[in-house]
């Protein structure tokens, strides 16, 4: 077991690996491209994590954290066995629809008579009042009001009517898909911001065209996914594809059971991945309480922290610098490493003797303090386990992260107003289950 010493030098004299950063242009290759995502997980990586370490066509991969279900697809494209949890439940039915490749003609004849019924809709047409009542969810309707104007918001329920109505389960969650990925610009939240902040100026764009543009994104992609699946996937998917919205320290999966964990955890207080998804999580009614639904997130400011003592003397370390500075951010990072060494454990639980669990993370600064997340990370997995198997370091030539934070704030803000660097490089802390 190395020591903190040991892993601070190590970290300290890894070269940066160029075979680990990739050109990104196909990162929304397949059904990838479905619905925006921040922070999102690249293919390429899941997939030669997956060459480097998979020789079975047998094998189960896992992601504890799988997001927008990048490893997930990847898993699925290449036929073998994938599981996953997320708290989010907007990640859930993300996740679920882009790793469920649809027959190309069976969709397209789903598509046609929906975006038929929604004709009256276009702005071509001569029908321009439908008695199609819309579906705002009530119990939202404040926060729904915040956020849309009432023309689009009158359109978008008659839109979600329709989609409520189909009787095909995995066509609903196909549409819903596509309904939550237009949201964004059809209301008055900033464009280019993944932060809560609201446009008075922005002109919301209009839902229908939005979706008759989206989905014929989807169809395309959807096709070229269906294409590259195996058959004997295709036809019997649930053998394949088993996930959950679940804590990732709690997930269904059976004791030694996971060949490769492949995930791109969190960050402490980066994204609230509850406030990001927050239209969706209102349109489709999601959470009955927002506030209440941001405590269950790893890594939100919002979580409440238990007794556990940190195993890390790395991250004691940085925790008790942070309390010189803020008491509040020292507990919500202490609440967070808490969280993802039950999270490691875990991994242990489920991975067969001589599986790998493969951790994507990056370091950053709070307050003018170094937060080793990568450091903590594999002093940790020892604690649960594992043998600290490989560091590898990449840089990180595109990917949708802010990239600077205000030095005195710790808050993420734009490269013209601050010369910090939030995430030049990212590392991939990967465990051995001996």
């Amino acid at each position: 077991m190395l020591t903190p010493a040991q892993i601070l030098n190590l970290f300290q004299s890894q070269p940066i690996e160029s075979e680990w950063s990739f050109n990104c242009s196909q990162t929304g290759k397949w059904s990838h491209s479905y619905h925006r995502y921040p922070a999102k997980f690249i293919p390429q990586l899941v997939e030669k994590l997956i060459d480097e370490y998979i020789h079975s066509e047998n094998a189960h991969i896992n992601d504890p954290f799988m997001g927008s279900g990048t490893t997930i697809v990847t898993a699925i494209s290449r036929g073998l066995k994938a599981s996953g949890v997320d708290i989010n439940r907007m990640a859930y039915l993300i996740t679920k629809v882009k790793a469920t490749p649809i027959e190309p003609a069976y969709l397209d004849n789903q598509i046609k008579p929906f975006l038929a019924l929604l004709s009256f809709l276009a702005p071509e047409s001569s029908i321009k009042t439908a008695s199609i009542p819309p579906l705002i969810p009530e119990n939202h309707r404040e926060r729904i009001n915040y956020w849309f104007p009432e023309s689009n918001q009158y359109e978008l329920g008659q839109i979600l009517r329709i989609i409520e109505n189909q009787p095909d389960a995995m066509i609903k969650n196909f549409l819903r898909v596509a309904f939550s990925h237009i949201l964004k610009s059809c209301s008055i939240w900033v464009q280019g911001s993944n932060k809560p902040t609201r446009d008075l100026k922005k002109v919301p764009a209009n839902p229908y065209q939005s979706l008759k543009k989206h989905l014929k994104k989807m169809q395309k992609a959807n096709h070229e996914f269906y294409q590259v699946v195996p058959a004997t996937v295709r036809d019997n998917l649930s053998d394949y594809l088993t996930i959950f919205r679940e804590d990732a320290a709690k997930q269904p999966i059976a004791d030694n059971s996971v060949d490769l964990i492949i995930s791109s955890s969190p960050y402490v207080t980066s994204y609230e991945y509850a406030d990001l998804h927050q239209l969706s999580t209102l349109w489709l009614n999601l959470a009955e309480d927002l506030a209440d639904y941001r405590k269950y997130f790893i890594g939100t400011s919002h979580r409440d922290g238990d007794e556990k003592s940190l195993k890390s003397q790395i991250a004691q370390d940085i925790v008790s610098e942070m309390a010189t500075k803020s008491q509040k951010l020292a507990r919500n990072i202490k609440t967070f490493f808490v969280d993802m060494q039950t999270v490691f454990e875990e991994s242990f639980r489920i991975l067969k003797p001589h599986g790998r669990c493969c951790y994507v993370i990056g370091n950053t600064r709070l307050k003018s303090i170094d937060i080793l997340n990568a450091q903590v990370f594999a002093e940790s997995l020892q604690y649960a386990g594992f043998k600290l198997d490989r560091v590898i370091v990449r840089e990180i030539p595109s990917k949708i992260l802010p990239q600077k934070r205000d030095e005195k704030t710790g808050r993420f803000a734009s490269c013209q107003t601050t010369g910090t660097q939030a995430y030049p490089i990212e590392y991939i802390v990967i465990g051995m289950k001996e």
